[in-house]
């Protein structure tokens, strides 16, 4: 009994460490319906060879999605029609979303960075998944899939980065 408990405690240390590998939030929760600033962090390339490229898909319940520009780096952002349109800030009109963000340049396979997006999340609390494709000068590494729960997100193969969005917490009167 003893040996088969120390052999589940390793393997959640093993699943700890191979998830910090994945593509992921730098802060990985954020409020249901409010903005949120966020960075994936990519922390390797493809075995040596050096990163070239990060195509981040924006989840539809993401009506508002802008990317931070990295020196040295071009963006490509793309887009597409709402169903329907929505009033967005300042009271504009907004008729399309930013689908994906394409950063394009070159990380060395030895190092990390990060890539920013600010949005304006839904207001429905559970988690998001950004469809995360990068691309090595010799290879790719494709972050993609969805777990079946966001508890399995740690054991599922080359996971898709998740952010955990918490309920609004309700106001309290004082009066």
């Amino acid at each position: 009994m003893r040996i088969s408990s120390t052999l589940a405690a390793f393997s959640i240390v093993l699943a700890g460490t191979a998830a910090g590998a994945h593509v992921v939030f730098a802060d990985p929760e954020a409020q249901a319906g409010g903005y949120y600033a966020g960075f994936l962090r990519i922390a390797h390339g493809c075995g040596a060879s050096p990163t070239r490229s990060v195509r981040v898909e924006i989840p539809e319940s993401v009506i508002s999605a802008r990317p931070q520009p990295k020196p040295g780096w071009t963006l490509a952002v793309e887009r597409q029609p709402l169903k329907s349109a929505v009033t967005g800030e300042g009271g504009a009109l907004v008729t399309e979303r930013v689908s994906a963000i394409t950063w394009t340049g070159e990380l060395p396979g030895d190092q990390f960075d990060q890539f920013g997006i600010m949005m304006k999340l839904p207001a429905t609390a559970g988690p998001l998944f950004f469809r995360t494709t990068q691309r090595c000068a010799s290879g790719s590494n494709d972050w993609v899939n969805i777990p079946a729960s966001p508890a399995a997100w740690h054991m599922t193969a080359m996971p898709a980065p998740m952010l955990m969005l918490r309920a609004t917490p309700a106001s309290h009167d004082t009066h």
